[in-house]
């Protein structure tokens, strides 16, 4: 017999019965007061964060930013192009001028933009403004700041509205642009653009955007300009005015440094009809290749969905690249400026030269290449083959014989010229 144990093994039960079904009372009366608290605080939350965004609309203020996607790319090509290595330069004291559609100053990666300089071509309106959007997303890649990063963000920006709402302008009205960029003491003219030249030989052209580039290569102007958008079905050369001679011309590169498959083909080669001269180094086109796939821009007016950041695939946003990044060298070699310029070789011989040695050429690539340039564009490299010397002042040889404008009809000049862009994406479909 264990009557002893039995009973203190009931005993024992019933307490841990009733302890536990104590817990369960309380908890059953407990549940409802916490499923209230919670549900209270998630109204609060959600009543809050509207307030906030109705706040933030009326106020003009963004919250959030570029999503994480196209800010992993532009990390991505700083990386490529050597931007990430270069400390203390931002492009101050370097005058650029950006030809395009205009500059939405809204813009939040804009909002401590204070422009040097506007000029409508189009609708000679006296407030900056972008009506197609392309402009501001290349004006973003040399002076965004906050949510995407301008290669230089320092530079006295100039802005020229010469593309008009439908992505287009005339020779005329870009040539314009130009004069008024030079006039207004440009350091770089960035044209991401593109057309058809005219007839031109031996540094005479018919073609009156071309004429006013060289007049602006004989001030000492840099000219940074587009190959073109055209390699899936090349016509054989790159967009005029990224032919000329000392301009340098800047065809696509995509993030795993292969040529972006839409840049345009150079023709070095020369040719019978229209004659064209072979080209010879540092001058083979494209010059150099630089971000040209996916390339995360600023998009003009929220692009209609809210969306401030987006994507642009195109030579156009090669160009502006370069642009931005060779203000750094600008500004670490002040004699390399045309205001610095007096005796010895030219500043625009010398960079190109330099160019054509310090950029990242292909694997087993040991010479000039029809699409893939002299390289990529590696700014850090470019910098560094300057060293620290002071250099020898510069000066710019003037052609005593003035070039003569040879005539021709209209139908031998380009009328009208598009940007070398593929429209921008919106940054939601671009951080899927």
């Amino acid at each position: 017999m264990k009557p002893d144990n039995d009973i203190e093994e009931v005993a024992e039960a019933f307490v841990s019965n009733y302890d536990k079904g104590t817990e369960d009372t309380q908890f059953n009366d407990a549940f409802p007061w916490f499923v209230g608290i919670v549900s209270g605080l998630i109204t609060f939350l959600s009543i809050l964060i509207l307030i906030l965004w109705l706040w933030a609309d009326m106020n003009g203020v963004i919250i959030g930013g570029p999503p994480p996607t196209l800010t992993g790319w532009e990390e991505s090509y700083r990386d490529l192009t050597g931007l990430d290595e270069i400390e203390g330069l931002d492009g101050s004291g370097v005058v650029v001028c950006v030809v395009d559609s205009g500059i939405e100053l809204n813009h939040p990666d804009l909002q401590q933009l204070e422009l040097a300089g506007w000029f409508d071509v189009i609708n000679s309106h006296q407030t900056p403004y972008d009506d197609e959007g392309h402009g501001t997303a290349m004006a973003g890649l040399i002076v965004a700041q906050d949510g995407l990063r301008g290669a230089a963000p320092g530079v006295d920006l100039l802005v020229v509205k010469a593309i008009d709402e439908t992505g287009t302008g005339t020779d005329s009205g870009i040539a314009q642009a130009v004069d008024w960029c030079v006039e207004n003491q440009a350091d770089i003219i960035s044209l991401s653009l593109g057309g058809d030249g005219g007839f031109s030989f031996a540094g005479i052209t018919t073609d009156q955007l071309e004429q006013a580039v060289q007049d602006a290569l004989d001030e000492g102007v840099f000219v940074i300009a587009a190959a073109g958008n055209d390699g899936g079905n090349d016509d054989g050369d790159v967009s005029s005015p990224g032919s000329v001679e000392d301009v340098i011309c800047v065809g696509g590169v995509t993030r795993l440094g292969n040529v972006w498959s839409g840049s345009s083909q150079g023709d070095n080669n020369g040719q019978i009809w229209p004659p064209m001269l072979p080209r010879s180094d540092p001058d083979k086109k494209p010059e150099v290749i630089a971000p040209g796939a996916e390339v995360p821009v600023l998009m003009a007016g929220g692009s209609g969905d809210g969306s401030w950041w987006g994507w642009a695939s195109g030579t156009s946003a090669s160009t502006a690249w370069v642009s931005g990044g060779l203000a750094l060298l600008l500004e670490a070699h002040p004699e390399l400026q045309r205001e610095g310029a007096s005796g010895g070789e030219t500043a625009i011989e010398l960079v190109k030269q330099r160019l054509s040695e310090n950029s990242q050429m292909d694997d087993g690539q040991n010479d000039h290449d029809d699409y893939f340039g002299y390289g990529i564009f590696k700014i850090d490299f470019l910098i560094d083959s300057f060293g620290n010397e002071s250099s020898t002042p510069l000066t710019k040889e003037m052609d005593e014989e003035q070039i003569v404008m040879i005539s021709s009809s209209d139908a031998n000049q380009a009328e009208r010229r598009k940007t070398a862009k593929v429209p921008p994406v919106s940054s939601t479909k671009a951080a899927e």
